[in-house]
């Protein structure tokens, strides 16, 4: 009877070791074949594309999951905004997303909902108002003080047509009660060949995209339209430096997810994308674009865009926005 006993007691706890490693092979098997899909509103080659594969591969190296960047470009974004809004709600769909998207969602009119589940404000991505070094403007008072001297003669270009830097440049008439003329580019590049031939007064664009130029001084930076000084340009004053206390835009890259995704699945992503971004190799690669990561979650997430979506709507409202 106790040989008996014994031989149960010993098959019984084979069975629960048989058991448990079957339950944990799953669960790792379950892990490692999980794919999370990063879906990019815009074609490959931009910024938000290339962020998205950097932070995809680095997720994929530390957590062994499959990471598939998917371009979904067109409508302002909004191909991309309609198939994730109506994406499973299962932590596996994620939307890279910046301030196009507020500014889209009043400027188009929406078959879906935008209610999306905030993850993280991942990236920051310091702009800067530029002029040709040809011109005789050295501060940002200068071009501004000119602009008031010659209502709609001077010109901004920078990209557009309604986009989250044309708000940007409303938004500084509106602040220094200017009359300048925006003229609208498909990207920061032209916009800055037409600064160098002298065919617009100044530029508003992404620090990386005047870096060269600024190196070579063939420009010269006003101003940054970020809250405090960004980290390349040290000794550049801010608009608000420059005597417009309440003025500053944000230009940033973020992460959503589908509608009622839930809230440990949110916290889980955000957990793997703060890690991402926050990774020294992955820090330096965002750094020599000229971005640079400045992490914000969970619900100060969602306040910040609620606060820049009201900016917005005001702005294009008194402006008068159009989109084309």
């Amino acid at each position: 009877m106790r040989f008996a006993r014994r031989k149960l007691l010993q098959l019984g706890i084979t069975a629960i070791a048989i058991t448990v490693a079957i339950l944990s092979g799953q669960r790792a098997w379950s892990q490692a074949t999980r794919t999370i899909k990063i879906v990019v509103p815009v074609s490959p080659g931009g910024v938000l594309d290339a962020v998205a594969r950097l932070l995809g591969e680095q997720i994929r190296q530390v957590k062994g999951l499959t990471a598939l960047v998917e371009n979904r470009s067109g409508a302002g974004g909004m191909i991309a905004s309609e198939a994730v809004s109506r994406a499973a709600s299962d932590g596996n769909t994620v939307m890279m997303v910046s301030p196009d998207l507020l500014a889209t969602s009043y400027l188009r009119k929406l078959d879906h909902d935008l209610r999306f589940e905030p993850i993280c404000y991942l990236v920051s991505v310091p702009n800067v108002i530029v002029v040709n070094t040809a011109s005789s403007y050295w501060t940002l008072a200068d071009l501004l003080n000119a602009a008031r001297a010659k209502p709609g003669a001077l010109t901004l270009a920078s990209v557009g047509p309604a986009s989250s830097l044309q708000i940007g440049f409303e938004k500084l008439k509106r602040a220094a009660n200017v009359d300048m003329t925006f003229v609208s580019y498909p990207g920061g590049a032209p916009a800055i060949n037409a600064l160098l031939g002298e065919h617009v007064t100044s530029v508003l664009a992404a620090y990386s995209t005047v870096a060269g130029q600024l190196s070579s001084a063939k420009v010269r930076a006003l101003a940054v339209v970020t809250q405090t000084r960004t980290e390349p340009l040290p000794d550049v004053p801010t608009v608000g430096e420059s005597g417009y206390h309440d003025y500053h835009l944000d230009f940033w890259l973020g992460l959503v997810a589908p509608p009622k995704t839930p809230k440990e699945m949110v916290s889980q992503l955000a957990g793997w994308f703060t890690a991402a971004v926050q990774a020294a190799e992955v820090r330096a690669k965002l750094v020599a674009q000229g971005l640079y990561p400045a992490v914000t979650c969970g619900a100060d997430f969602t306040t910040f865009l609620r606060n820049q979506y009201d900016d917005f709507g005001r702005i294009i409202n008194e402006a008068d926005i159009k989109a084309e």
